[in-house]
Formats: C-alpha cells, sequence, structure tokens
C-alpha cells in the first residue's frame, strides 16, 4: 500500500462557532487519517514493535468545510525518512475535488517498549512509498 484514504465528514461536534469545521478538528483528522494508514499499511510486527508519534504540523487552511459536508483524506509519503523522522503528506479534498486543508507532518518512530527513538529502516518504510 502506498497511498491511503478516508473519508469524513462534518458532524455537528466537529463545526465551532464559526460554523465549519475546526481547526483542532482537523489535527484530529490528521492524526486518524496516519494511523489508519499505519494500521493498514504496516505489518502485524512492526505494530507490535513500534509507535509513532509525531514531531511537527504544517497545516494550510484552504477552504472551509461545513456541517454535513465531506472530504476525502489522501495521505502518503514522498521521501526517505531522516533518522527517526519521516514526512506524511495529507490533502483533504471536497466531493468538487477542490482541495480544503493541505498538510505535512513529521513523525518519529520509537520502540514501543523503551520509549525510544529508533531509525526508520527501509523494512519500516517499504509498504508507505511510492
Amino acid at each position: 500500500m502506498k497511498e491511503f484514504s478516508l473519508s469524513l465528514t462534518a458532524t455537528p461536534d466537529t463545526i465551532d462557532e464559526l460554523g465549519h469545521v475546526n481547526n483542532a478538528v482537523w489535527v484530529q483528522w490528521i492524526q486518524q487519517v496516519a494511523t489508519g494508514h499505519w494500521d493498514a499499511a504496516a505489518p502485524q510486527s512492526h505494530k507490535d514493535a513500534f509507535v509513532w508519534v509525531v514531531v511537527r504540523h504544517e497545516i494550510d487552511y484552504l477552504r472551509a468545510l461545513g456541517p454535513g459536508e465531506t472530504v476525502t483524506a489522501r495521505t502518503w509519503v514522498a521521501d526517505k525518512p531522516q533518522g527517526a523522522k519521516f514526512d506524511r503528506f495529507m490533502e483533504f479534498t471536497g466531493a468538487d475535488g477542490k482541495a480544503h486543508v493541505r498538510a505535512r507532518t513529521v513523525w518519529a518512530l520509537l520502540d514501543k517498549a523503551s520509549g525510544r527513538p529508533l531509525r526508520v529502516t527501509d523494512a519500516v518504510v517499504a509498504p508507505f512509498l511510492g
């Protein structure tokens, strides 16, 4: 699996006082899509041994998403990791094909047992590179 996508719909609890999806919800959706990709693509042995943590988010909010509207979130990895860090890209598009949000997030790989950072190996990244 190289790319992963997930459909998300704005529900009343995701809407803020401005009448659109709150910025904090977009961050939660970014994490939901990223972990969904990991769960779908990584072998069980990797899921048992490793955990990822976010070290940086870069988010461009391009268009509001209102109540009941749906976006398709698409995520991919374009580059090889650097040490323990792994860049993930995302785009959330509406039914009209226009982007609502674009993001680049940096994740760090940790050993689940010790909590210590680990170098991302070719074997760990292979299911995600296109």
